[in-house]
């Protein structure tokens, strides 16, 4: 093992839904690897409104430890959710995520570290030699990985799994929601971010139940399709929907033209021989007015994110104030 008796803490972030028989054994696992490793750790422990014991459990292990924090959620909100809460409660300055079934080895984190102390903000798991299910599982996870790689451009093999460690100040600046946690190295990549893998194991599940079903892969497919559009048209979201607009007025616009000479050239009736085409053609161009205006408005919000609180409704062009500090003082200047 490498000497890891490195100055940074180091913050292991677990969420726990339902996993009462779990928490004690993956706590010890946990506890063993940190001291082996002679460094300041946290253990931050997310209940995501689990129904059975486990909170109680994680309760009466931070009761004696005073380095776990414990994080009880209202409801469960789901592991994106989860993960956020207990990275906003994270002080370290790397931070280990993984999952509470027992699934991801305690044993593995000093490879994680070690890494990430080269001087990389991410490094991923990648479970290499997958146990799972060929057809529910393996087949769905490798169609969806290799095009997450492709739509966002990271290229590594496992965006799915938790098992992944993070530089804390890069982490605590990403939003997260809805199944987001799979896409910090895509999301982070936005931001420049250095990311490599390492092979995990992919251990059974010793006690519970799996929380995966295959509506999962659904989801994540639309939230797949969200981070595309963020890492591409967050800032400039009048290129998307104002190409969208200008191809739809272009095509209304050329079926117009047509009909417009077909009625000069022949002396047709337009509205009694092609009414259906021209009430298409008028569509597309309305059409495509709402998304250039739609990409337009996404602009305005996008110029607001970026220029916060920083327009008045005024303008002022010149303040003259004989009292400050007995001095006169004069300021001009749009806004001031």
């Amino acid at each position: 093992m490498p000497d890891l008796k490195g100055t940074g803490m180091l913050s292991i972030v677990v969420p726990f839904h339902n996993e009462e028989s779990n928490v004690t054994e993956l706590y010890d696992r946990l506890r063993n690897v940190m001291e082996s490793m002679d460094r300041d750790y946290q253990f931050v422990f997310v209940d995501d409104g689990s129904t059975d014991l486990t909170y109680k459990l994680l309760k009466e292990i931070a009761l004696i430890d005073p380095r776990v924090t414990i994080i009880r959620l209202r409801r469960n909100f789901g592991q994106t959710a989860a993960l956020a809460a207990g990275f906003a409660h994270t002080t370290g300055e790397y931070v280990i995520a993984m999952d509470g079934d027992l699934q991801h080895d305690p044993a593995e984190i000093p490879a994680f570290l070690a890494k990430i102390e080269e001087g990389y903000d991410i490094v991923s798991g990648w479970r290499s030699h997958r146990i799972d299910n060929l057809l529910l599982r393996k087949i769905p996870s490798r169609c969806a990985n290799w095009l997450m790689a492709k739509l966002s451009g990271v290229n590594i093999h496992d965006f799915g799994t938790t098992f992944k460690a993070y530089r804390g100040d890069l982490l605590r600046q990403l939003p997260l929601y809805g199944e987001m946690h799979r896409f910090i190295p895509a999301l982070a990549s936005a931001y420049g971010a250095s990311i490599c893998e390492i092979p995990i194991q992919n251990n059974h599940r010793k006690h519970g139940e799996s929380h995966y079903n295959i509506s999962r892969t659904f989801r994540v497919f639309f939230d797949l399709m969200t981070i595309r559009f963020l890492l591409r048209y967050m800032s400039r979201p009048l290129h998307f929907f104002g190409r969208l607009g200008v191809i739809n007025m272009g095509l209304g616009s050329a079926v117009a033209f047509w009909l417009l000479l077909r009625k000069l050239l022949t002396g047709i009736d337009v509205v009694q021989q092609h009414g259906l085409l021209l009430v298409f053609a008028a569509v597309l161009i309305l059409v495509g007015l709402q998304l250039v205006a739609l990409g337009l408005l996404g602009e305005l919000g996008v110029w607001q994110y970026f220029n916060p609180s920083a327009r008045r409704a005024y303008a002022v062009s010149e303040v003259l104030d004989l009292h400050a500090n007995g001095k006169v003082t004069i300021t001009s200047g749009w806004g001031s």
